[in-house]
């Protein structure tokens, strides 16, 4: 959720910052903006839109320098416009400041500021954090190395809120100041120069070396040096670590978006998170960043899963296994209410926050309520070093590679893949599976790379379902055990890139409610998933057949059943009940990704949405 891209070298700026922003789009964002420094003067040019009218506008009015900081907003406070587009400067246009992030006691800041005679071209609260170092500007203090540090941290420690920040100044210009505090912030390193970005994808084409600002921290950074402090002025030792991705992941590779390429990827995916983690003739699963000892497994009474979004599904599907291999009582929160909740969680609870990015403001939050309340937490995340990762007790990490789509595929995957290794190995250790069971879950497991593989066969089936009913306004999702959160999942896909209403159920609920909606003109899709359910799947069908729907199954190949029930059928590999998620929801990814094709939706960056919810 928003984006930042910084550059201090030799060379001219603005290209670095325009393709920065570029790499950072999937995050989400409705205006564009870059700022540099020429022969000690600040430049400004900003746009609300795409980044496209921002390159416009730059053609019509260049400008030039070797330093510059750019931004993409994802309007909170204020519309999206010109005006409120970040960078902000401050009374003199001295100060400019790009800001990801919410400044939460803003509106009194701004009110003191007002009072003392500063005039406000925004809405935002960002601008008021531009106005507040002009104000500090003056004094010098120990510790700091120049006024503008010190102005800065003096300012920061008057706000309340998130932020991840860089500010440029006619008074000091040969340096770009950057601070962190809940949104992410990293620094990259070449030859003579320095890149900064919200985001590891943008940093992949410059260098491989990057240090990550930690809460806050506040930094100084030169082309050939980053100086690092915590806001009291006391000097921080911060050691570099090498970007394990390489370039050529973060892009499209020849696929039409990333969606779809992240979708192919998913067999790859997996094989890497269960890499070196299980072994076919030991049957053991090893989870060395696990940081949980046999002692403290056996203590765990209760889990709590917490997440947002795609993360709270995969969480859902947790549950389900983690009752079924550890008889471990389980409930999933969303992270947004239990952060807020007074939790009855104890040093017997186990929490585990699950999420991409590891910087989801909400999870962030949650991980910081349950560590209070004397949980021990582990987080199930794809990013390396992110802030929920390195706040938990322990970690697995669902090595998926950059996830650059915001509607989040493999990512998903990845995690359901972890969440069945960890109720597999919990199971292990209470002594409720044998390992001749652990054994045959092991290879089932190992077999479903090559089976999401012939579950991508069905892309062609997707694309051309897609054709039927890309004109539909709403649609219903059902499943039952397992199959219900998948249904959650694939009615959110639906939802976030073709911008169809979508719901999902359980079907037993139908006849609560929902079945009033059935008509001729409403795909219902239906998890006809194999298992104990499975008849009463059939009886939701020909409810709603009989009520003239039109039903979309996903089901395992060769079921007949469901081919002369169901008007379309999207099948997948048969493999066993508890692993059978990962690989149905596969054709939704596919289904609602071809309908937000023929919509003309754009399907990497869904109107309205980030990738990474770094705000409550």
């Amino acid at each position: 959720m928003c984006g930042i891209f910084g550059y201090i070298g030799n060379k001219e700026a603005v290209p670095f910052l325009i393709e920065g922003l570029k790499k950072l789009e999937y995050r989400g964002y409705d205006s564009a903006g870059v700022a540099t420094l020429n022969k000690n003067k600040i430049f400004v040019s900003k746009r609300a839109g795409k980044i496209a009218a921002l390159e416009e506008l730059l053609q019509q009015k260049p400008i030039s320098g070797q330093i510059g900081i750019g931004h993409t907003r994802w309007a909170t406070h204020g519309k999206p416009s010109d005006v409120n587009s970040h960078p902000h400067e401050d009374c003199s246009g001295k100060i400019v400041v790009v800001h990801n992030g919410i400044i939460e006691n803003y509106l009194e800041l701004r009110r003191i500021l007002s009072d003392n005679g500063h005039k406000f071209t925004s809405v935002t609260d960002t601008e008021v954090l531009a106005h507040l170092i002009e104000e500090n500007l003056p004094a010098g203090k120990a510790g700091f190395n120049g006024d503008l540090l010190q102005a800065v941290a003096k300012t920061l420690n008057l706000v309340r809120g998130s932020y991840a920040l860089a500010v440029i100044s006619e008074h000091e210009p040969n340096k770009i100041i950057v601070a962190r505090h809940g949104s992410p912030l990293i620094i990259g390193f070449g030859s003579n120069e320095c890149y900064l970005s919200s985001d590891i994808p943008a940093m992949l084409k410059y260098t491989a070396e990057i240090i990550k600002l930690d809460n806050g921290e506040i930094g100084e950074v030169t082309k050939d040096q980053l100086k690092v402090f915590d806001l009291a002025g006391n000097a921080v030792s911060k050691n570099s670590e090498l970007i394990s991705w390489d370039p050529e992941s973060a892009e499209k590779g020849g696929y039409s978006h990333f969606m779809l390429k992240e979708i192919h990827e998913q067999p790859n995916a997996i094989r890497k998170t269960i890499e070196g983690r299980i072994s076919a003739e030991s049957h053991k699963i090893h989870f060395d960043e696990l940081n949980l000892s046999d002692e403290e497994i056996g203590k765990v009474n209760r889990i709590v899963f917490t997440a947002c979004g795609t993360s709270w599904h995969a969480a859902l599907v947790g549950e389900y296994l983690f009752e079924q291999f550890a008889r471990i009582p389980s409930e999933v929160e969303y992270a947004a209410e239990f952060r807020y909740r007074h939790p009855i969680i104890d040093e017997n609870t186990l929490v585990i926050a699950i999420t991409q990015s590891g910087e989801t403001a909400d999870t962030l939050g949650a991980v910081w309520e349950a560590k209070a309340q004397g949980a021990k937490v582990i987080a199930i995340c794809n990013v390396m070093g992110s802030s929920i990762a390195r706040e938990s007790h322990g970690v697995v990490y669902t090595n998926a590679g950059p996830e650059i789509g915001v509607a989040s595929t493999k990512a998903f995957t990845t995690q359901l893949t972890v969440l069945y290794l960890l109720a597999i190995l919990f199971g292990k250790r209470k002594g409720l599976i044998s390992e001749s069971e652990s054994a045959k879950l092991i290879a089932d497991l190992i077999e479903i790379p090559s089976k999401l593989e012939e579950a991508l066969y069905q892309e062609n089936e997707a694309e051309r379902i897609a054709e039927k009913f890309h004109k539909a306004t709403n649609a219903l999702y059902m499943g039952r055990g397992k199959g219900f959160p998948i249904a959650l999942e694939g009615a959110l896909k639906l939802k976030e890139v073709s911008y169809i209403h979508a719901e999902g159920y359980p079907a037993a609920e139908m006849k609560h409610g929902p079945i009033a909606l059935i008509d001729k003109n409403m795909p219902v899709v239906v998890l006809a998933l194999a298992g104990r359910r499975y008849e009463k799947i059939l009886g939701n069908i020909e409810e709603v057949k009989a009520r003239g729907g039109i039903v979309i199954a996903v089901a395992s190949e060769k079921d007949q059943a469901i081919t002369e029930k169901a008007d379309e059928v999207l099948c997948i590999p048969k493999t066993s009940e508890a692993l059978s998620p990962i690989l149905a929801v596969v054709p939704l990814q596919l289904l609602a990704y071809y309908i937000a094709v023929k919509r003309g939706c754009h399907v990497d960056q869904p109107r309205n949405l980030a990738k990474s919810v770094t705000v409550e």
